[in-house]
């Protein structure tokens, strides 16, 4: 465990008078011990990181893992519950957000004498700030995704169904060292377009459309988000319009960022300027979102987000103009926050590119 992470989960146990911190989101196991398996639990104390998997797992983690006793278990429920009686702890801090209620029940009947602590904002901080390896780690993903998008630009023509164009997206990352996608890539084009998450389907791109792609990968764990809008075919001026307005409150979003400046002025700068424009009803979600480990975590970058930016955080800015039946646009960047600012990760320029 890199030594700011372990001071990390130290404080942890002494800001909130634990023993023992256990670990059970894979996102956080990866990020403490280095396991990238699919089942694994962490029980980190004050002497000592034990890190239980089953026997599908266990030369594996022996591998990854520096520093950990690796404990093998048949039934994960009673692996558990053997460690954590050889530690002879009384309280040991959870993670609330992800324990299914069905461990916790199980764990509690069996620790009758230790107290399972809820946490969830004590750890939201986690992996809040990237490192420089995280860093480079995002930077592979992003470039992985963008060149695979960027290979494919002739496939965005009238008559190719969303759907195809976005596995042929998707196949390149692959082949270009992706482990795995970021997520279901998004190709959502004409009336399709209001919809945010709109899945590709089996429409066909029709001139005249505007598309919205939003995609990424995952590399050595960490993922890259990316969105953007082009036009099929010469745009409208209400679809020059629309994207504009998109554009600038992007732009101005990623301006005004820097370290102190509250998550919910960065949102306000975006959203005050779509709604200056007359389309505030048509932007609902937040800003953005922190990427790294989780495709989505901390920082919400958002109207409703407590705290301030800090030097070391990576998140979206995606403003978007939603209008159903009539489609829309989104524009999403990665961004580092810097002392002198924000460093803009992804490098597709959004300026509207028309096919």
């Amino acid at each position: 465990m890199k030594k700011q992470r372990y001071k990390w989960v130290m404080d942890l146990l002494v800001d909130n008078d634990l023993q023992a911190f256990l670990v059970t989101s894979l996102e956080n196991v990866r990020y403490f011990s280095g396991f990238t398996g699919s089942d694994a639990t962490l029980l980190l104390t004050k002497n000592e990181k034990y890190l239980m998997t089953d026997s599908r797992y266990t030369t594996q983690a022996k591998n990854e893992t520096r520093g950990y006793r690796v404990v093998e278990y048949v039934k994960k429920v009673m692996g558990i519950v053997d460690v954590i009686s050889t530690q002879h702890v009384d309280r040991i801090g959870i993670e609330s957000q992800h324990m299914t209620y069905a461990l916790f029940s199980d764990l509690t009947a069996k620790l009758d004498k230790t107290q399972l602590v809820p946490l969830d904002e004590e750890i939201r901080t986690a992996r809040i700030k990237k490192d420089a390896s995280e860093i480079r780690s995002l930077r592979k993903a992003i470039a992985i995704a963008e060149k695979a998008l960027e290979s494919n630009m002739d496939h965005i023509k009238p008559g190719i169904n969303e759907r195809d164009l976005a596995q042929e997206v998707e196949f390149e990352m692959r082949r270009l060292g992706a482990e795995s996608l970021a997520f279901d890539t998004i190709v959502a084009s004409g009336y399709r377009g209001s919809l945010p998450h709109g899945r590709a389907s089996g429409k066909k791109l029709n001139k005249g459309d505007l598309i919205v792609i939003d995609f990424g990968a995952r590399y050595n764990g960490y993922h890259s988000d990316e969105t953007c809008t082009v036009c099929l075919g010469r745009p409208t001026k209400e679809q020059r319009t629309i994207y504009s307005i998109v554009k600038e409150a992007h732009d101005r979003a990623i301006s005004s960022i820097r370290p102190g400046i509250p998550f919910q002025d960065i949102d306000r700068t975006a959203r005050q300027y779509i709604k200056e424009k007359g389309y505030g009803q048509h932007f609902g979600h937040g800003l953005g979102h922190g990427v790294g480990l989780a495709v989505h975590e901390e920082p919400r970058v958002s109207f409703d987000t407590a705290g301030v930016l800090q030097t070391g955080m990576v998140f979206t800015v995606e403003p978007g103009i939603y209008i159903p039946d009539w489609g829309g646009v989104r524009i999403e960047d990665m961004v580092l926050v810097k002392p002198e600012g924000a460093e803009v990760l992804t490098q597709i320029d959004k300026e509207i590119k028309v096919f």
